[in-house]
Protein backbone atom coordinates (compact mmCIF):
# COMPACT_ATOMS: atom_id res chain seq x y z
CA UNK A 1 0.00 0.00 0.00
CA UNK A 2 1.12 3.31 -1.12
CA UNK A 3 -0.02 6.88 0.98
CA UNK A 4 0.39 10.30 -1.26
CA UNK A 5 0.86 13.10 1.05
CA UNK A 6 0.57 16.38 -1.42
CA UNK A 7 1.74 20.44 -0.03
CA UNK A 8 2.41 23.42 -1.72
CA UNK A 9 -0.96 24.89 -3.00
CA UNK A 10 -2.53 27.89 -2.12
CA UNK A 11 -3.73 31.69 -3.45
CA UNK A 12 -1.47 33.22 -6.14
CA UNK A 13 -1.88 36.22 -8.63
CA UNK A 14 -2.05 35.59 -12.35
CA UNK A 15 1.69 35.85 -13.61
CA UNK A 16 2.98 34.10 -10.07
CA UNK A 17 4.70 30.95 -8.89
CA UNK A 18 3.77 27.64 -6.83
CA UNK A 19 5.88 24.68 -6.11
CA UNK A 20 3.83 21.66 -5.14
CA UNK A 21 5.58 18.55 -3.24
CA UNK A 22 3.96 14.93 -3.25
CA UNK A 23 5.85 12.75 -0.67
CA UNK A 24 5.24 8.64 -1.20
CA UNK A 25 5.27 6.63 1.89
CA UNK A 26 4.00 3.07 2.71
CA UNK A 27 5.25 -0.14 1.18
CA UNK A 28 7.51 1.04 -1.57
CA UNK A 29 10.33 -0.60 -3.48
CA UNK A 30 10.33 1.76 -6.41
CA UNK A 31 7.70 4.22 -8.26
CA UNK A 32 7.62 3.28 -11.72
CA UNK A 33 5.52 6.74 -12.59
CA UNK A 34 4.75 9.31 -10.96
CA UNK A 35 2.65 13.00 -11.60
CA UNK A 36 -0.12 15.40 -11.73
CA UNK A 37 -3.75 15.25 -12.52
CA UNK A 38 -6.31 18.68 -11.84
CA UNK A 39 -9.47 19.03 -11.22
CA UNK A 40 -11.51 22.09 -11.92
CA UNK A 41 -14.99 23.36 -10.40
CA UNK A 42 -17.97 21.49 -12.96
CA UNK A 43 -14.77 19.59 -14.69
CA UNK A 44 -13.74 16.39 -15.40
CA UNK A 45 -10.09 15.56 -13.53
CA UNK A 46 -7.77 16.13 -16.05
CA UNK A 47 -4.09 14.78 -16.46
CA UNK A 48 -1.03 17.23 -16.10
CA UNK A 49 2.05 15.77 -16.45
CA UNK A 50 3.72 12.35 -15.56
CA UNK A 51 7.49 12.06 -15.09
CA UNK A 52 8.86 8.22 -14.74
CA UNK A 53 12.59 7.94 -15.11
CA UNK A 54 12.92 7.73 -18.55
CA UNK A 55 11.10 10.47 -19.97
CA UNK A 56 8.70 13.58 -18.86
CA UNK A 57 5.29 14.48 -20.50
CA UNK A 58 2.96 17.63 -20.26
CA UNK A 59 -0.26 18.21 -20.99
CA UNK A 60 -0.48 20.92 -24.51
CA UNK A 61 -2.16 23.12 -21.47
CA UNK A 62 0.83 23.40 -19.28
CA UNK A 63 3.76 22.74 -21.56
CA UNK A 64 6.33 25.47 -20.92
CA UNK A 65 5.26 26.60 -18.07
CA UNK A 66 4.58 23.77 -15.51
CA UNK A 67 8.22 21.64 -14.78
CA UNK A 68 7.67 18.47 -12.84
CA UNK A 69 10.86 16.82 -11.02
CA UNK A 70 11.15 13.47 -8.61
CA UNK A 71 13.71 13.20 -5.84
CA UNK A 72 13.60 9.32 -5.92
CA UNK A 73 15.87 9.14 -2.18
CA UNK A 74 12.66 11.33 -0.99
CA UNK A 75 10.37 9.40 -3.15
CA UNK A 76 8.95 12.92 -3.97
CA UNK A 77 7.27 13.97 -6.43
CA UNK A 78 7.36 18.07 -7.39
CA UNK A 79 5.29 20.51 -9.73
CA UNK A 80 6.88 23.58 -10.12
CA UNK A 81 4.23 25.60 -11.84
CA UNK A 82 5.14 29.22 -13.46
CA UNK A 83 3.20 31.92 -14.96
CA UNK A 84 -0.09 31.02 -13.28
CA UNK A 85 -2.98 31.65 -14.73
CA UNK A 86 -6.24 31.90 -14.11
CA UNK A 87 -7.76 28.41 -15.78
CA UNK A 88 -4.91 26.99 -13.64
CA UNK A 89 -7.33 26.99 -10.69
CA UNK A 90 -8.34 23.55 -9.70
CA UNK A 91 -7.47 21.10 -7.12
CA UNK A 92 -4.23 19.31 -7.73
CA UNK A 93 -3.87 15.70 -7.12
CA UNK A 94 -0.40 13.45 -6.93
CA UNK A 95 -0.76 9.87 -8.97
CA UNK A 96 1.88 7.25 -8.23
CA UNK A 97 2.06 3.96 -9.83
CA UNK A 98 4.68 1.97 -8.23
CA UNK A 99 5.37 -0.76 -11.24
CA UNK A 100 4.38 -0.72 -14.58
CA UNK A 101 0.46 -1.91 -14.75
CA UNK A 102 0.17 -2.37 -11.01
CA UNK A 103 -2.30 -0.25 -9.06
CA UNK A 104 -2.78 3.82 -9.15
CA UNK A 105 -2.62 5.63 -5.79
CA UNK A 106 -3.83 9.01 -5.41
CA UNK A 107 -3.29 11.95 -3.10
CA UNK A 108 -5.93 13.89 -1.60
CA UNK A 109 -5.30 17.12 -3.49
CA UNK A 110 -4.06 19.93 -2.95
CA UNK A 111 -6.26 23.25 -3.57
CA UNK A 112 -4.73 25.72 -5.83
CA UNK A 113 -6.30 29.46 -6.81
CA UNK A 114 -5.06 31.79 -9.13
CA UNK A 115 -6.94 35.28 -8.81
CA UNK A 116 -6.75 37.31 -11.95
Amino acid sequence: QVQLVESGGGLVQAGGSLRLSCVATGSISSLYSMGWYRQAPGKQREWVTTIRETDTAYADSVKGRFTSSRDNDKNTVYLQMNSLKPEDTAIYYCRVRAVSGGPIYWGQGTQVTVSS
